[in-house]
This record gives C-alpha cells, structure tokens and sequence, in this order.
C-alpha cells in the first residue's frame, strides 16, 4: 500500500503580499505576507490537502502456480532423500522450484511416455501444456525476484546439445519465455574445450561463486540440462561483524574442521522436539518474505536418524509448533559450494524415460528422435554471513532476553530455505562437512 500526499493551494482573489527589503542587511529581500483583516479573505483563501491512498495489489500466485509450489517442495524433499541414501556423500544443496523448472522444460522439449512422466513429477499431469509453463513461469519469477526479497541470487539455466543438433524455433522461444533457458550447441567431441566453456558460463553467472561446477562429462551424447545459481540469505537482524571467531565444527568424532562462528541472540522461532532430540529455528529473512529454518539433532550423530523424519507433514509439524523466544545463536560463517548430476536421482523417481537413450522422445526439441536426457547438473553456491537489516539495540535491556535457549551449530544439519508468500521451498540441503583447516584426527 502506498500513501500520496497532495497538497494544492488556490490562491484567493485580490490576495496581496507585501516585499520589502531589509534595510539592515543590503542585497537580502524578504518576502512576507500581510496581515489580512475582514473574515472575506480568510474565506477566499483555500488550501486544499489530499491524503490519496493507493492500494497496489499485489499479483497473487494462480491456482496451477500454486500447485506447482507444494509439488516443488515434494519434489524436492523426495530427490534430497535419495541423494542422502548415496554412501559417501556429504554436503547437499539442492533448489526445488529450479528442479521443477528443469522438469517443465523436458515437457516442454517431449512427447508421449518422456513428457508424462515430467508432468506427473509436477503432478501437473492433467494440466494442459501451456497453461504448466505459464504456472511454472510464474512461480519461479515470483520466488527468484531477489529485489523484493531483499536476498543475493544468481541464477543461471541452459541446456547444452550436441553440435550436430538443430533447435525447433518454436522450443527455443518457449523456453527462452517460460524458463529463461538458453538453447546452445557444444561440441561434447572437443571434450576440455566444452568443459572450459561450461565452467566459463557457470563461473560468470554465479560471479566467480562456482568457478568449477564439474571436471568431467560422463555422457557426451546427449542433451545436458546445467542450472547453476548463488544464493546469499540477508538476515532480517544481522549479527554484528565483529561477534566473530573462530570455532570447531565436528563433522564426526574423529575429524573436526576450524571455522568462523557468527554469534548473536534475539528473539526467533524456536521449538525443541525432546521426543527426536532435536532444535528446530526458524531466521526469517530480510523483508519477511522467507526464512531459513534449521534442523540440528541435539548431538553430533549422522543425520539418517533425523532424515528418515523428514517427510512433508512432519516438516509442517515443525514448524507450527515453533513459539518465538529468546535465543542465542552461533552459526557458521561459511560458503557452501556444491555441484549434483541429478539424472540418476530422477529417474528413481519417476523421470526414467527421459534419460534412457533407447526409450527417450524429445522431438520437441530437435524435430526427430535423436535426444536423450545424458545429464542434469545442478550447481548451487550458499553463502552465510553477518549481513542483513539494522538490529535494535534497545532490545538487548529487554526481559525477554534473559536466559535465552542455546542453538550452537557446530555439528551437522539440515536446512531449508522457505518462501512465505508461495509456501514453496527456495533451497533443501545439509550441511556435513564445510570448508576449513582440519584442526585434528581424534578426539
């Protein structure tokens, strides 16, 4: 809502004003008006002041984009569980609306078996085709409007074919228009050549944040899907830069990392699920429009026990029960980089067709049968900091800030970036092992 002031001031008829010079400093003129007698000329002047309230609504998601937001999040919590049941892996960082646009853009390129299975993903299956791109649009213009969230995100997408493909005009301009995809041609043959001029455009997209999103192509025959983003979360209070130092993370009981600890307290969302030992707050970020909320387990452990929670009511269960209290932070001050090959993960569940080479229909895309999904890498960079809007200092005198709960994050977790407008989720990921000096070997 926006509040205009207009002030308009009708001059009275016969009005007269009086200038004269003062005489005690030379060169300054004076203007004043007269003392006006009679009730007439009072009555002749008339100054007339507008409060004009204009109420700018606010574009509300449609029903479809809507859809898509819970879908998303589904999607994305499925594809994060069959990621973290890989041995071996560690640092997660997944964006499910980008994934999701990702999808829409295989239904956009596919046909029959290909493209139904990237709808039902988005459980957009009897939704007309042009009315998912218009939705998926939407949403992610929506959640990636950096201005009005007051958050850093950089976010890039193409889609790479080989260099004897020929794209179908009318897929290049709907991909351009729904998904901000850039349709390019690579000679996969030239296999350094194309792995410098992916890193090259993922490295400039991100501005030097994913200066190597991959050092290898498993497949080169094929179409390869390529997000690449940076995010930065501006706090709603910031932490105070010089409330940093430097603090162990474990990352398990015989490897433990020196990091920057970031401290603050204030008042947050906050909720201890005694039943699963576990801290759940919630940060909200600058401008309300989302948060970030962490999942820690009350010692260090690997995170399968409290992964094997995560599914979409308990989440909910979560977060209604948080209760704004007093809390005092340390987070660390870190950069989370992390590239992910998601065809594999996909097809576990449900985009099979797409990447199998004897089965996949993207014609579409190229006008014949000559395509397969070869591979969907998704590139994304975190950044914690202090930086955020002004805190209150006031509140630090406050009662409500006396014996604060403790969340120290120095042990593995799990986060999630939550859009409050949408109800979808930005980011999902974990954070097992960040960068840093390894302080020791055992404990």
């Amino acid at each position: 809502m926006i509040f205009v002031w207009l002030t308009e001031t009708v001059p009275a008829s016969g009005l007269r004003s009086k200038c004269r010079e003062d005489q005690g400093i030379p060169g300054k003129r004076r203007i004043t008006l007269s003392t006006f007698t009679e009730t007439m000329w009072v009555n002749r002047l008339m100054t007339i002041s507008l409060l004009l309230v204009v109420v700018v609504t606010e574009e509300k998601l449609s029903e479809h984009a809507a859809t898509l937001a819970e879908s998303s999040a589904k999607l994305g919590l499925n594809l994060y569980l069959a990621m973290a049941k890989v041995k071996g892996s560690e640092n997660i960082l997944i964006s499910p609306v980008v994934v999701a646009s990702s999808l829409g853009l295989v239904s956009l390129g596919a046909k029959g078996p290909t493209a139904s299975e990237a709808k039902a993903l988005l459980d957009m299956s009897k939704v007309q085709d042009d009315k998912l791109h218009s939705a998926l649009s939407q949403l992610l213009g929506e959640v990636s409007n950096s201005t009005a969230r007051n958050v850093t995100w950089r976010l890039g997408n193409r889609l790479y074919g080989p260099a004897s493909v020929n794209f179908v005009e009318d897929f290049v301009k709907k991909s351009k228009k729904h998904y901000n995809y850039e349709p390019s041609k690579i000679n996969f043959r030239d296999k350094k050549g194309a792995l410098k001029s992916i890193n090259e455009w993922a490295a400039e997209t991100t501005e030097g944040k994913l200066p190597e999103v991959t050092k290898d192509l498993s497949k080169t025959d094929g179409a390869m899907i390529i997000n690449a983003m940076f995010f930065k979360p501006h706090w709603d209070e910031r932490f105070h830069h010089k409330m940093v130092d430097q603090r162990s993370f474990m990352v398990s009981r015989s490897v433990t990392i020196g990091i920057d600890m970031m401290h603050r307290t204030g008042l947050y969302n906050f909720y201890k699920d005694e039943s699963n030992q576990l801290n759940i707050l919630e940060m909200p970020l600058a401008h309300q429009l989302s948060s970030m909320v962490f999942i820690m387990p009350y010692h260090l452990q690997p995170l399968d026990e409290l992964e094997k929670l995560l599914t979409e009511e308990q989440i909910r269960t979560w977060l209604g029960k948080l209760q704004k209290q007093a809390v005092a932070i340390s987070l660390p001050k870190v950069k989370l980089g992390v590239s992910h090959e998601l065809q594999k993960h996909l097809a576990s569940i449900g985009l099979a067709t797409a990447v199998d080479k004897s089965k996949a229909d993207l014609s579409k895309i190229s006008g014949k049968k000559d395509l397969y999904l070869a591979n969907v890498l998704h590139s994304a960079a975190l950044e914690l900091s202090t930086e955020g809007n002004p805190y209150d200092a006031f509140i630090y005198g406050r009662k409500e800030l006396k014996d604060p709960e403790v969340f120290y994050v120095d042990h593995p977790f799990v986060f999630l970036v939550k859009d409050k407008k949408t109800n979808s989720i930005l980011f999902i990921g974990r954070l097992v092992k960040p960068e840093g000096r390894k302080m020791h070997d055992e404990l």
